[in-house]
This record gives structure tokens, sequence and C-alpha cells, in this order.
């Protein structure tokens, strides 16, 4: 058994329908249980995203998705980060990330990277390089901040 988590980064029409199903699955799990938060995640703007998808053993643990400058922000930008409840003790959250920030260099050719951070999360985003551009402001009723990075 594997200790490690493996990455894929895929477009949309490159994931199976297991992957999409796993995805969209462990971001309901987060987003929508776990934060006690009714949104709409699926929000038709998967198809324009990079995906890049933490494997453990076959399962998708952590993920996040990454958009090309001026989708979101003037930025490129990386969002719905997400690392599944029961692995949050390996760390694997800067994992992800700095597999993100690479695959945003590489399939966009950007170093400039803006977020939509969950304030709680200042200091890991922090870590990473991010730098708070904005007030607090609430996202579905959950406090977030501006983040840049690059």
């Amino acid at each position: 058994m594997s200790s490690t988590i493996q990455f894929k980064i895929k477009r949309f029409n490159e994931l199976s329908l297991q992957e999409l199903y796993n995805l969209l699955q462990l971001r309901s799990e987060v987003f929508v249980v776990e934060q006690n938060c009714v949104y709409q995640d699926i929000d038709g703007k998967d198809s324009k995203a990079i995906h890049v998808l933490g494997f453990y053993n076959d399962e998708i643990v952590a993920y996040t998705r990454i958009f090309d400058k001026g989708y979101y922000f003037d930025e490129a930008s990386i969002g719905r980060v997400v690392v599944s409840p029961k692995f949050r003790d390996k760390k694997w959250g800067f994992q992800v990330m700095e597999v993100s920030i690479s695959a945003v260099k590489e399939y966009f050719e950007e170093t400039k990277i803006t977020i939509s951070a969950q304030q709680y999360l200042t200091k890991f985003y922090q870590s990473l390089g991010f730098v708070q551009t904005s007030e607090m402001y609430l996202e579905d009723d959950i406090p977030h901040i501006q983040m840049k990075r690059g």
C-alpha cells in the first residue's frame, strides 16, 4: 500500500466518467456537506478548467481546478482546492497547490495567480507565496479574501 499521492493533470474532455464523478463527489463532500453550505458547485465552468487530481490508492483525495487569465480574474486562477477530510493529516494540500501552481505555468505560461481564498486558510496560502489583496468578503456566506502570487 503506497503512502504517496500521485497527480494527474487533465483537461475536461480527458477526464473519465469515473474521475468526473469522484471529483464532484469529493467537492460535494467538503464544500456542501462538511462546510454546511448550500451552493451550486456544478457551475458550468468545469469544461473550461484544467483539473489537477491527486490519487492515493486509486482514490481522488486532493483536487483543484485551474483557469487561464481573464476567465475569473485578470491573472490565472486556482480554485476548488480540496483535500479529503480523512487524509488532511498528510499535508497533501501543499502538494496539490504546488502541482497546481506548476500547472498554471505549464499550461498557460503564467506565473501571476489570483485566488479567492477562504479567510481561515490565509496562513496556508501565505506559506505558498500568496499575499492578501482584498478585505474580507462573503462568498456563499463564508468569509473569503482575494490573494495574489507572482
